[in-house]
């Protein structure tokens, strides 16, 4: 009789999107290193399926950018790439610029409206403390500027290339200056858009994301594994 340990059951898309789910999240709290490799036996043993459903979930992973396949030994968590993620930020800019300008130029009340549930967390209630939840914050105020022009494009882009460098992100709030530095820049950029300072809003965004984007190449090995040997809780 088989001693292996019992296989969860179920749709195969659905074990799929269980799989794709939870590899994706150990990347993004550094339990899978970039340049780790792991096999397909491996993560299917872990997560108690057949490889069936993994090697499907690699391949969306693979097709994604954040896995590579090693022809006869495995797969591995693609090595960062720097000026992968600086085209990231530099394109990031450039969509949130334009929605920064759209939102100067709707009238006061209703761009006020609009952006009240931002200016209640930023400005009005007071400030979180530990580092993963404001970066939660941090993203959704982001992703809120472009979705609030109502444009859903713009909106889908955006978001597709926010998942793609979270990973910078959570790094950049393991420190409690960045915080800080996120609350006064996120009120300012606000203020300036309800006073319909296109120039001075695009300013202090293009600066607020300048800085995170500095930080990717101040991303080191050692600090990867400080995060994985204490991942913000």
């Amino acid at each position: 009789m088989s001693t292996s340990p019992q296989r969860s059951k179920g749709r195969p898309e659905a074990l799929a999107e269980k799989v794709y789910q939870a590899l994706k999240n150990d990347i993004f709290e550094f339990r899978l290193m970039p340049g780790d490799r792991f096999s397909e036996s491996e993560i299917a043993e872990r997560m108690e399926v057949s490889r069936t459903p993994v090697r499907q979930a690699l391949f969306w992973l693979e097709r994604e950018g954040y896995v590579e396949v090693w022809f006869r030994s495995g797969w591995q968590v693609k090595p960062f790439n720097f000026e992968y993620f600086e085209e990231l930020y530099d394109f990031r800019t450039v969509l949130e610029r334009e929605a920064v300008r759209r939102l100067c130029s709707l009238p006061p009340l209703q761009c006020a409206e609009t952006l009240t549930e931002l200016k209640i967390f930023w400005i009005d209630n007071p400030r979180l403390e530990d580092g993963k939840t404001v970066s939660l914050h941090d993203e959704a105020f982001h992703m809120a500027l472009v979705s609030a022009t109502g444009n859903r494009e713009m909106a889908r882009v955006h978001a597709e290339l926010t998942e793609k460098i979270r990973i910078i992100r959570r790094l950049d709030f393991t420190r409690d200056d960045r915080v800080d530095a996120t609350y006064r820049e996120h009120a300012q950029i606000l203020r300036a858009i309800f006073q319909q300072h296109t120039e001075e809003a695009q300013r202090i965004l293009t600066d607020h994301i300048a800085v995170s984007k500095a930080e990717v190449r101040k991303i080191t090995l050692h600090m990867l594994q400080q995060a994985r040997l204490q991942p913000i809780e």
